[in-house]
């Protein structure tokens, strides 16, 4: 049999992973704590053992996503050997994800539209992540630029491909993606003090 911290462990995870599949589809504010332990099939005071408040579990669920996310493209990166290659595996990354079934947009763009106050913890989550893919754009073209262009340029990347993921939503993926990629070799290319 499995040690009780393990079959904890297991449930916690199990309930992330429902209610990441509801919040998605239908939004934070629409799905209630009751729906997520229905379709967990989980004892109320288990859900409540694990997070002690919704916000808690939408915390929780954001940082499942950034985790996936991250080991995605950290998997993608091992296989590319430039910084050009590795953008290019980063937007083939959103590429397919704009193509895929299961794309509902952005968790963290929902979650920062249904939680705007700087001050809350889901809003924390949301900054926490985007700050990181921008920091990861920043440190692969820090391979082949100085730090202040590099920085300029993951910025500008990273807005692209905030507003990408918000086209590819409206239907637009693949003329949003190929915007991406046309626009990737000058940003790269651009040199320091170019508005």
């Amino acid at each position: 049999m499995a040690p009780p911290a393990r079959i904890a462990a297991e449930k916690r995870q199990h309930i992330v992973e429902t209610a990441y599949a509801l919040f998605k589809r239908a939004g934070y504010h629409a799905t209630g704590i009751d729906r997520i332990i229905a379709e967990a099939k989980v004892a109320k005071m288990t859900m409540y053992r694990h997070f002690p408040s919704k916000d808690g579990l939408i915390v929780a669920v954001l940082r499942h996503r950034a985790d996936r996310f991250d080991a995605q493209l950290d998997r993608l990166a091992e296989h590319a050997a430039t910084p050009e290659a590795k953008i290019a595996t980063v937007l083939d990354w959103y590429a397919r994800w704009f193509r895929s079934a299961d794309f509902h947009g952005c968790l963290h763009q929902h979650a920062l539209a249904e939680f705007g106050d700087p001050g809350h913890p889901v809003f924390g989550a949301v900054a926490e992540h985007k700050a990181g893919v921008r920091r990861r754009l920043c440190r692969i073209l820090e391979e082949g630029m100085p730090c202040d262009r590099a920085e300029g340029a993951a910025t500008a990347l990273f807005m692209l491909l905030e507003g990408a993921t918000l086209l590819a939503l409206m239907g637009q993926g693949d003329d949003a993606i190929r915007t991406v990629r046309q626009a990737a070799p000058a940003l790269i290319a651009m040199p320091a003090g170019v508005p």
